[in-house]
Formats: C-alpha cells, structure tokens, sequence
C-alpha cells in the first residue's frame, strides 16, 4: 500500500476530477480537462505503486498509460476542434445527436 498521505491526495484528486466532470458537462473542454486530471492521478499512482514494490517487471505500465493519456487528448482536442468549427461554440448542450 501507498503511504496514507498520498494514497488519500491521488483518491482526492481522482474524485475531485469526477465530480468536476459529472457537474461541468456543459463544455467540451472542461470535460477534457476533468478527465486529463482523472488520468493524471492515475499515472502518479501507477508510477509510485511500481515504485514502492520495486516491480521492475511492471515498470512499463506508467508510461504505457501517459501514452494513452495523450492520445486520448489529442483526439479530445480535435473533437473539440471539429465540433467548434461545425456548431460554432463546443457548449455540448447544443448538440444535437439525431442532426450528426
């Protein structure tokens, strides 16, 4: 186990991302940013579990998820991109999924 300062910090900024995406909906890019955070808590825990346990065998693991995590952003900004371009604004409560 994380020590119990930092096992609680990285589950209060996982929640804190959460609930910022559950009530933030309203704009693409503050959904972004709420999930970028979710993962960034992620990675750190990931990096320091396989640092705590000395896993050398699992070392992979945290880069291999901040290699998703920036792949999920980049396709994030470029929804985001496309949706702004085509409906002006990226306020998600003016999408109309039955009209795409």
């Amino acid at each position: 186990m994380l020590l119990t300062h930092e096992s609680w910090l990285l589950s209060t900024t996982f929640f804190l991302s959460l609930l910022g995406l559950s009530f933030h909906r309203a704009h693409l890019l503050s959904a972004l940013l709420c999930l970028e955070g979710m993962m960034l808590s992620l990675f750190i825990g990931l990096a320091l579990w396989t640092l705590k346990f000395s896993m050398i065998s699992s070392a992979m693991f945290p880069l291999i998820l901040l290699t998703l995590s920036a792949c999920e952003a980049g396709l994030g900004l470029s929804l985001m991109i496309a949706t702004a371009r085509s409906h002006g604004s990226d306020n998600l409560n003016l999408l109309n999924l039955l009209q795409c």
